[in-house]
């Protein structure tokens, strides 16, 4: 059984320091340039962060940091982009150039089985106007431009689920689709809507991480779709 508690557990990006760390132990394994993927830069300090590290070791091998102006596995399908380039034998610019390309056509959804977390964190944008008479809600939510925004407020889990699934299915033809959530038992229940989409071997389902689940909260299922190039 689960309790509601008073305070979320704290989250920090990470330092220069480790990203300079984690860059210098790249190029000690001969990596001749790195292209490092960052959360939104506007929910998190991470980007600043990469960035700073990245200025450290510029005197020994080329970063490139991309800014994925998305969290969870939506900025998982830009990082995706950048590997497939670099497995093809892209240099540094080429590889970043993937990641912005593909960063265009994802779209990320999550329906909140309520608004608590986010209210406790102060993470919901120019939406947070809104918490005080919303709070009974079950909330579909997007990250727009970089920035976590209230997209509809139906009233009931089901009808939060269809909407995920109409959003998706208004993206286009599609490349990939990627499920998480954060113990949502019924999480099976929203995959079985995406089934006219995509084959079900073509629909990743995983666990949303604990940094993103503190915020967001148990029972929160999101969606990162990715279109197909036209």
């Amino acid at each position: 059984m689960s309790a509601k508690v008073a305070e979320l557990p704290e989250t920090s990006a990470p330092s220069p320091g480790a990203f300079l760390e984690a860059f210098s132990n790249l190029a000690d394994e001969g990596a001749e340039g790195i292209v490092c993927v960052a959360l939104s830069s506007k929910l998190s300090a991470t980007y600043q962060a990469a960035v700073l590290g990245a200025e450290s070791i510029a005197d020994r091998i080329e970063v490139r940091v991309v800014d994925s102006l998305f969290a969870t596995m939506a900025q998982g399908l830009v990082a995706l982009a950048a590997a497939e380039a670099a497995e093809a034998g892209g240099d540094v610019e080429a590889v970043a150039a993937a990641a912005a390309s593909v960063r265009q056509r994802v779209r990320l959804y999550g329906a909140l089985a309520s608004l608590d977390n986010l209210r406790k964190g102060g993470r919901l944008g120019s939406a947070q106007a809104l918490l005080g008479g919303l709070l009974d809600i079950k909330p579909v939510l997007e990250i727009r431009d970089g920035v976590l925004e209230l997209e509809s407020r139906p009233r009931t889990r089901s009808r939060s689920f269809e909407r995920l699934a109409t959003k998706v299915r208004e993206a286009g033809e599609l490349d990939r689709i990627a499920v998480v959530h954060a113990a949502a038992s019924d999480v099976d229940s929203f995959v079985g809507l995406l089934a006219t989409l995509l084959p079900r071997d073509r629909i990743s389902v995983g666990w949303l991480g604990p940094v993103v689940g503190t915020h967001v909260g148990r029972g929160t299922v999101a969606v990162a779709a990715q279109r197909r190039v036209r």
